[in-house]
């Protein structure tokens, strides 16, 4: 489809009951989960495992391609754990594997097909017992690119950005952009610039709701319940 037909009222109606399974099959998952989070695709992410917490106004996509994944394994009598923080946002295809902690600041943005582990799962010679294992630490305002893979040990600076399809394997300090395998500092923000972040969709004073809202009823402006039913039952060349 070139474009959605769904009329507004039939989008809200979707939301509302992703929203409403989330409610009822996600958000056990978590050990603690903060206010108004939004879930799309609820239905294909999977959390194993305790210790895993999220802030407030998480926004996390999934598809059935593409889930969003999350595990917290025994390691060699231990446990891990998985601490995400306020306004973040992880895209459809994250995994997140952890043995001993991975930590994520507020404001990251997480692309797609991103891959965080704090450990090596498999030791180099002894490869039936575990390998090592290093917390992970990503700071505040992060973006991460897709199919970025960040290793363990590895402590990511605030307002830093993470080239596409890069492998992290050593700390980035804050305010850089790093890039490539493995990644290597490539440019740096100006740390006197002004920064936008997600939290101000949610604290400017107009609810997240409205705004929301307004761009999908622009968005969707138009369409009808006949012209949608026809769409997906006798596409066209301008669909």
């Amino acid at each position: 489809m070139r474009r959605s037909h769904q009329p507004a009222w039939v989008e809200r109606g979707l939301d509302a009951f992703n929203q409403a399974w989330a409610r009822h099959f996600v958000h056990p998952q978590f050990d603690a989960i903060g206010v108004e989070s939004r879930f799309q695709g609820p239905f294909f992410v999977h959390i194993q495992g305790p210790n895993v917490r999220a802030g407030d106004h998480l926004h996390m996509f999934a598809a059935p391609q593409a889930p969003v994944s999350i595990s917290v394994d025994p390691y060699d009598g231990g446990m891990g754990r998985v601490d995400i923080g306020n306004y973040c946002v992880l895209s459809p295809g994250l995994r997140i594997r952890s043995a001993i902690g991975v930590s994520i600041g507020d404001n990251c943005m997480l692309a797609e097909g991103i891959y965080i582990t704090d450990a090596d799962w498999h030791d180099a010679y002894h490869r039936i017992f575990p390998g090592k294992r290093e917390p992970v630490r990503i700071g505040n305002n992060v973006w991460i690119g897709d199919s970025a893979t960040v290793c363990k040990g590895v402590t990511i600076g605030d307002h830093s950005i993470v080239g596409a399809c890069s492998v992290v394997t050593r700390d980035v300090p804050p305010l850089a952009i790093v890039a490539g395998n493995p990644a290597r500092e490539v440019g740096k923000l100006d740390a006197e610039a002004e920064f936008s972040m997600r939290e101000h969709l949610f604290v400017g004073g107009r609810p997240y709701e409205d705004y929301k809202r307004e761009y999908d009823e622009r968005r969707l402006a138009g369409n009808t319940l006949p012209g949608w039913l026809r769409s997906m039952l006798w596409p066209g060349r301008n669909d």
